[in-house]
């Protein structure tokens, strides 16, 4: 079973340089002092050698010629670049051919980004192979669900489960950690490029013969394993292990069982090739190890279960240019990165300057979106604001997408925010280290969304990241800092748990979850929740009951609505809420009823519970509310809970870092009308006093170190 508990991330063995110069090339940097010397945060975890919050991107110069270069060390100096990640698609350039390796203009640009005081994280380039590699290895190719066989061309990994591809990415991790441990540009190593994306699941032969081997380790036996399936049903019953397959397109809904081991496994094997290259680069580097994941924008890898096999945590977010307030979804994302990492600081690896260039339509940024796009990841936590990329490309499918050298060049607009933002990170470096703290805790398991996802629900209206967004859009909106947390972890430092999409639950987990409750604590669920086991099974006692002695309720059926059908909900006789898509017919039991169903075809039944559990609160909201309406469900929460939400003016985005000296005050304000704001302290971005309160402008943004600690509660994330 997967260990959610928070990383240690103690590595004293990692702390001091390898002596071993590169015995593979030759290459070596005896002049100058090694790199390696470590800044220990805290008492749990290493930062590599920056000073401040770094600023950079991807760069890729393997597209331009060498006096282009030489420009961009230049401008990046202008700018207060720090950082660039390098390396990450040039597989084909370093590795000419298997096992013939060219490293001199790699060779050269670290030098020259060294000599320029520009730090490196070192990609690894194993998202997508050379022509040479699918040419010599064409059993390594993906194959999709519907039994095609990808082509070469664009981006991508090969079959995960490949051995040749396997193979070969040892050899190149290996081949740059020998060359590159020693050279003092790399701070960092970058392992791979968003792993699940776009390549997760492959049904090649490779891929199901490793899956019936990972099944056996899962099950041990067939008669394990036609269990934890159900395979009575429909006649699956497997008597061979040659039998079982992927759960290819078959002609009617596969097993969802199966289709759901299926998804951990392809997890689990992204994972082993991430493990694979990080321990080719660890025999030679002391420098930490990560890969950038795609928090709340992929759900093909378990986040919680990689956080543990990364030094740091990093993570690329792009704003959808269709949602008209995407400063949520990036606080969702900066949150959930905060949370993977255990509360330390982490790596914002990727977003964009301005418009990105895959989406149907893309937005360009408007003045001064930037800035506030890249203060909300620092606000919650990132000491790294990177982006994709350094310099526009000419060519190829990227070249729509923003960059902060953008195709208009320095005289643009998009340059003079880069260099702004670059002197406004330089006078906040005092923030690097500091912590943000929260009472609440929002579930978020990946397994639940698989699960949740596939075929034959209730109503195809219901949707994990929906109601994700909704309550944490409530909570964001009342100005309330949250965590994000796997049902398995402790939470008992926390005055609230919120479990919006909690699908899938297994026994110990809802045990937990009781246990939380009975112990004092204030628990919300929404519907359709804890219904199946980590089988996908039904829970004996049927939806819901294994959270019965924190709920106090039974569900006795869903009770889904007809397409666009609405139902309001009567709120303790004061008000109707709106409602849609969801209703259930509730046994209450002992829980009181703090709403009911006004219409639909639960009318006059009970919507909204609270149930007293030992010392604390069950919450049951067995209908889907929008964001607006839930504000009534969690103010009467707050109350139990004994948390007073700030709510700041309507679009004022407000998150405190606590550091060891000081606290740090974050305002981003999202409207075009200027927001006042209580604070007594230093401006850092202009330098200026603030007496007592702060009107922040219309599109700004305040970092105040505030004169006194804020009172009252907040903890520090596990």
């Amino acid at each position: 079973m997967t260990d959610y508990s928070p990383p240690n991330r103690v590595r004293p063995d990692r702390l001091q340089p390898s002596p071993e110069a590169d015995t593979v090339t030759g290459h070596r940097h005896d002049s100058v002092v090694p790199l390696i010397r470590w800044s220990i945060m805290t008492a749990d975890r290493a930062w590599p050698r920056l000073t401040g919050i770094a600023y950079g991107g991807d760069y890729n110069p393997e597209q331009w010629p060498r006096e282009v270069w030489r420009q961009d060390v230049v401008l990046m100096r202008e700018a207060g670049v720090s950082l660039v990640s390098v390396g990450i698609f040039s597989w084909a350039l370093l590795e000419t051919r298997e096992g013939v390796f060219d490293f001199s203009w790699l060779d050269e640009l670290l030098d020259l980004l060294h000599e320029n005081d520009i730090a490196v994280d070192l990609g690894t380039p194993t998202a997508s192979p050379p022509a040479w590699f699918f040419a010599s290895h064409p059993e390594a190719r993906v194959v999709t669900r519907d039994g095609v066989t990808m082509g070469f061309g664009s981006r991508g990994m090969a079959s995960h489960s490949s051995p040749a591809y396997r193979e070969a990415i040892v050899r190149i991790a290996d081949a740059l950690a020998r060359r590159y441990a020693q050279h003092p540009a790399v701070v960092l190593w970058h392992v791979h490029n968003e792993y699940g994306v776009p390549v997760g699941e492959d049904y090649s032969e490779q891929s199901v013969r490793a899956f019936r081997n990972w099944l056996r380790e899962r099950y041990g036996s067939l008669d394990g394993l036609n269990a934890a399936w159900g395979t009575a049903f429909w006649g699956q019953h497997y008597t061979e292990w040659e039998h079982v397959g992927a759960p290819a397109a078959a002609p009617s809904v596969v097993n969802p069982a199966q289709r759901l081991d299926f998804a951990r496994f392809t997890d689990h094997q992204l994972r082993e090739c991430f493990i694979a290259e990080r321990e080719a680069i660890r025999a030679h580097a002391t420098q930490p190890i990560t890969t950038n994941f795609m928090a709340n924008q992929s759900w093909g890898t378990d986040l919680w279960a990689w956080a543990r096999e990364v030094d740091i945590v990093s993570d690329d977010h792009y704003l959808w240019a269709a949602d008209p307030e995407g400063e949520i979804g990036l606080a969702i994302a900066a949150d959930l990165s905060r949370s993977l990492a255990g509360g330390e600081p982490w790596i914002l690896m990727e977003h964009s300057t301005s418009a990105v260039n895959w989406q149907p339509r893309n937005i360009a940024k408007r003045p001064g979106e930037m800035a506030r796009n890249s203060l909300a990841h620092l606000a919650r936590g990132a000491d790294a604001i990177l982006f994709f990329q350094w310099r526009a490309g000419r060519a190829g499918a990227e070249k729509f997408h923003s960059a902060m050298l953008p195709h208009a060049g320095t005289r643009s607009r998009v340059w003079r925010e880069v260099v702004e933002l670059g002197q406004g990170l330089g006078r906040l470096a005092e923030l690097q280290g500091s912590r943000v703290r929260a009472d609440v805790a929002v579930l978020w398991d990946f397994e639940s969304f698989w699960a949740q996802g596939l075929e034959w629900r209730p109503s195809v209206d219901v949707d994990y990241a929906e109601r994700v967004r909704a309550y944490y859009e409530r909570l964001w909106r009342d100005g309330v800092t949250v965590d994000f947390a796997h049902p398995s972890q402790d939470l008992s430092g926390y005055r609230l748990v919120v479990a919006p999409a909690q699908y899938l639950l297994s026994v110990d987990d809802a045990e937990r979850l009781n246990r939380y409750v009975e112990q004092g604590g204030t628990l919300v669920v929404s519907f359709f929740s804890a219904v199946v086991d980590e089988h996908d099974a039904v829970h004996e006692g049927g939806f819901a009951a294994p959270l019965h002695p924190a709920l106090g309720v039974r569900v006795e059926e869903h009770l889904p609505l007809r397409e666009g059908e609405k139902a309001a909900v009567d709120w303790r006789g004061e008000r109707r809420l709106s409602a849609d898509v969801w209703q259930e017919d509730l046994d209450p039991g002992n829980a009181e009823v703090v709403a009911t169903y006004a219409e639909g075809p639960a009318a006059g039944g009970a919507a909204i519970t609270r149930n007293r559990h030992g010392s604390g609160t069950g919450w049951y909201v067995s209908t889907r509310l929008s964001s607006t309406d839930l504000a009534s469900v969690l103010d009467a929460v707050y109350d139990d809970a004994g948390i007073v939400p700030p709510r700041h003016p309507d679009g004022l985005e407000v998150v405190t870092r606590h550091g060891a000296d000081a606290d740090y005050l974050v305002a981003i304000n999202h409207r075009a009308e200027p927001a006042r704001l209580a604070a007594s302290g230093v401006e850092l971005l202009t330098g200026t006093r603030v007496p007592g309160a702060l009107e922040v402008a219309g599109g700004g943004v305040a970092v105040i170190r505030l004169d006194a600690r804020p009172t009252g509660g907040g903890r520090t994330t596990p």
